[in-house]
């Protein structure tokens, strides 16, 4: 669930207003002309434009095409570009003049437009050249154009200004990297770094500019040292996975790989933060949101989320993420409420259906379960953790013909899980294809030399296959000697024995049972004990199990 929002943005159509502010107004003459270029409700229009003529190094600030904002936003802009327009009126200082410029570049900004903000910017500057703020913004929209030459250039300006300030050391920096200058931006993270010893950001700098040099060793440091302080933070697994397979240590960068897209890390920058604050959108409370999910504050996401609510109360994904952040606060009935909101205001609102379906399934009322994710998959064919989901129900109720289907569109979009993969293994056991099954599971292995699951699933089939060609006691037993010394537990306890019993080893087979059952009755499991019994009586009879697994235990 990883919603991305664009913005399109269209040249602002000229008016009368629009040609004359392009040419300049002297300051007292501005008053005058306003009202031709001011709408009904007395807010500017979209294709108004100014510039304060007094002063020639203004440019023409004119406002884009706001149609494809919300309402609320149109409001917030307007109101910012009447208040502009009132403190041009007042001939005011050029402080006050920059500030205006500076807070109208904000609200643009902050609603993503990618150009629009620029001129205002620059105003901003030229009337207060000694504020740091408008050269650090610029360098931010430039970084966003992919104008990496103009951005290094404002952040330089910025740097200038406070040459102490470590999220300006640090953009620098990253615009360095983009240039493919690791030499000088290694530099600008060091200082970040003895600035703020607790930064992330500037290890992950520092990280990402070895692995350019190609110096992996340190890279490795530098990114395991911020691991070490973030570890939720996936913005270091990328470059940490380059940095292994610089190194040859192919599984270590697999294994990050597989962690890249897990959250961000945190970047304290109070003037980014102050923009975004500078304009209250249904995108930007979402972002906040997300943001507060992803550090586990559950309540301050329901917070953002209902600000959203409130600007775009027909907005499914503000409904359905705030549904999710209730529940995660423990509020299930309202959580659910938010969930079914988000498909009255959008019906075909895939995720909302996948989440109820989960609600569904886990009261047991399995069908209303399968026709949610039915529907998830059918308006959204691409989701794969809805279509997981489906293909695992249908197993779990019995019909595996309709799961291999599911599990195999999953497997075709999404080559590098291990979850589809293993489910279709284990279908097929169901379906008594036990030597496909097994052909699955080693495949598994080979391809997810972490995911102890495929391991354990062919170490019982080995041992109790109902089908000889797919059996193979000796193999097993290794296998499992292998999975007890990484962990304890009641499965790999009878998978032992099963190996024991299928090599002619039964009354070993019939000790560990006796020992797996002991330890079952010692946590409680009384229902265990007696399904294990079964198992035991075969082996004190000198029978080997072929049963790999019962209907209780089926992963």
């Amino acid at each position: 669930m990883k919603p991305s929002s664009r913005l399109a943005m269209r040249a602002p159509r000229r008016s009368r207003c629009h040609a004359a502010f392009q040419h300049g107004l002297l300051a007292w003459a501005v008053a005058a002309t306003l009202a031709g270029c001011v709408s009904d409700t007395g807010a500017p229009t979209p294709e108004g434009s100014l510039a304060n003529a007094s002063n020639e190094q203004l440019r023409s600030t004119p406002l884009p095409d706001l149609s494809e904002m919300s309402a609320a936003v149109q409001g917030q802009i307007r109101e910012r570009y009447a208040s502009l327009i009132s403190t041009i009126e007042q001939s005011a200082t050029p402080g006050e003049l920059s500030e205006a410029y500076g807070e109208m570049g904000n609200v643009l900004m902050a609603a993503r437009y990618a150009e629009a903000p620029e001129p205002f910017y620059l105003n901003a500057q030229a009337l207060a050249p000694e504020d740091r703020r408008w050269p650090y913004y610029l360098g931010h929209l430039y970084t966003t154009q992919g104008a990496s030459a103009k951005a290094a250039a404002s952040f330089d300006q910025a740097l200038a200004l406070q040459p102490d300030d470590v999220p300006t050391l640090i953009s620098l920096g990253e615009v360095h990297l983009a240039q493919g200058r690791p030499a000088a931006a290694g530099p600008l993270f060091t200082q970040a770094l003895a600035l703020r010893p607790d930064s992330v950001w500037a290890r992950v700098g520092l990280g990402r500019a070895a692995v350019m040099r190609q110096d992996y060793l340190q890279a490795v440091e530098h990114l395991e040292e911020a691991l070490a302080v973030d570890p939720e933070a996936a913005d270091i697994h990328y470059p940490l996975a380059m940095a292994y397979r610089g190194l040859g240590e192919l599984e270590k960068a697999e294994a990050h790989l597989r962690q890249r897209d897990s959250g961000l890390v945190r970047r304290p920058d109070p003037l980014m933060q102050a923009m975004r604050d500078s304009l209250q959108s249904p995108s930007g409370y979402e972002r906040e949101g997300i943001q507060a999910l992803g550090a586990g504050d559950w309540e301050a996401a329901a917070a953002a989320f209902r600000r959203g609510i409130a600007l775009a109360p027909e907005n499914p994904s503000l409904h359905h993420r705030l549904g999710t952040a209730l529940f995660m606060m423990g509020d299930d009935r309202e959580g659910r409420a938010q969930f079914e909101e988000a498909l009255r205001v959008s019906p075909q609102y895939a995720q909302a259906h996948y989440s109820l379906g989960l609600l569904l399934e886990g009261e047991g009322r399995f069908e209303e379960a399968l026709h949610r994710f039915s529907t998830a998959v059918r308006h959204e064919p691409s989701y794969v953790e809805a279509r997981l989901r489906l293909a695992r129900l249908l197993r779990r109720m019995g019909r595996p013909n309709e799961a291999l289907t599911e599990y195999a569109q999953v497997i075709a979009a999404d080559p590098q899980g291990a979850e589809a993969p293993f489910g279709y293994a284990m279908t097929l056991v169901l379906l008594g294809r036990y030597q496909e099954a097994r052909e699955r599971l080693e495949a598994g292995i080979a391809s997810h030399p972490d995911q102890a699951i495929f391991r354990k699933a062919l170490a019982r089939m080995l041992a109790a296959s109902p089908d000889a060609r797919a059996r193979d006691g000796r193999r097993a037993l290794t296998l499992v000697e292998q999975l007890l010394a990484e962990e304890r537990s009641f499965d790999l306890g009878e998978a032992m024995a099963m190996a024991l019993a299928e090599v002619g080893r039964y009354a070993e087979a019939a000790s560990w049972q006796r020992e797996v059952m002991s330890m079952a009755e010692q946590a409680g499991r009384y229902d265990l004990v007696q399904l294990m019994a079964g198992n035991l009586r075969l082996y004190e009879r000198g029978e080997p199990s072929r049963t790999p697994w019962r209907d209780d235990e089926m992963p």
